[in-house]
């Protein structure tokens, strides 16, 4: 399939190819193609994450978007909610001379009210502030891409509602964030705002570099396995409270790293 979406992209066509995400393992061959002859070529995949449930860790993508964002040349494009994926489409089809891939969730995920919170417009930034603290600078960043988007918002609400001032940034793309101006991507995660937490259900490969060593990432260290949904959020710390008990206790722990050097 993703030969034959070469194929036709080279024939003037645009063309594009779908399946399950844990199959572009399969893809990837002509993916990298894509990439090396810059071709405009889109490949959809769908089941991003844990969302299989019973299906269980052979159709789990765990180390897969990591290994996307890693081909050079190629738009890796994880969208939050419907106005995103609006948006994802919009910037794919601008594009001219790079692949993309689109990472698209199973389970139902929430409309975020963009009355209530940041336009999806942002996605064309790569990255963009979603929600934000009503007044000063964050405490805290909450960084989420994808099906977490809407989890990082329900954590964020909660730290607000205990007094704390907490920022989410919506991430669908790495590749398009690292594009932008160093000071759109310094308003986005000030430098000075250390205690960061990243949110996805996949391998915490290379987070490390919007985290820093002050950070967290709530990932996927393992495989993921056969239950209920709701179990596996359970299991892995994919839901609100436990993305706030995480925040909390960095934020913590930063504070007093810092008072101590400041003595």
């Amino acid at each position: 399939m993703g030969t034959i979406v070469n194929g036709l992209s080279l024939s003037k066509l645009r063309a594009y190819g779908a399946s399950f995400f844990i199959f572009s393992d399969y893809t990837r061959p002509a993916i990298r193609l894509s990439a090396l002859m810059e071709l405009p070529t889109i490949f959809i995949f769908t089941h991003d994450a844990m969302g299989d449930g019973e299906d269980g860790p052979t159709h789990q993508p765990v180390e897969h978007l990591a290994s996307l964002r890693a081909i050079p040349g190629l738009v890796t494009l994880r969208p939050g909610d419907a106005n995103e994926v609006v948006e994802a489409y919009r910037y794919i089809m601008q594009l001219r001379h790079e692949p993309a891939v689109l990472v698209l969730s199973r389970q139902p995920l929430p409309t975020l009210d963009r009355k209530k919170y940041a336009p999806a417009s942002g996605v064309a930034r790569g990255a963009y502030v979603l929600a934000d603290a009503a007044s000063q600078d964050p405490e805290v960043i909450l960084i989420a891409s994808g099906s977490e988007v809407s989890l990082a918002v329900e954590a964020h609400e909660k730290l607000i509602a205990e007094g704390m001032r907490s920022r989410v940034v919506s991430m669908p793309s790495w590749d398009i964030f690292e594009h932008q101006t160093q000071e759109y991507r310094n308003s986005v995660l000030p430098p000075q705002i250390k205690t960061r937490v990243a949110v996805e259900q996949a391998s915490t490969f290379g987070w490390e570099r919007y985290v820093g060593e002050s950070g967290s990432v709530v990932g996927m260290k393992t495989f993921g396995a056969s239950a209920p949904l709701k179990e596996l959020q359970r299991k892995f710390g994919f839901e609100p409270d436990q993305v706030v008990t995480v925040a909390k206790d960095l934020l913590g722990r930063n504070q007093r790293s810092h008072a101590s050097m400041a003595t």
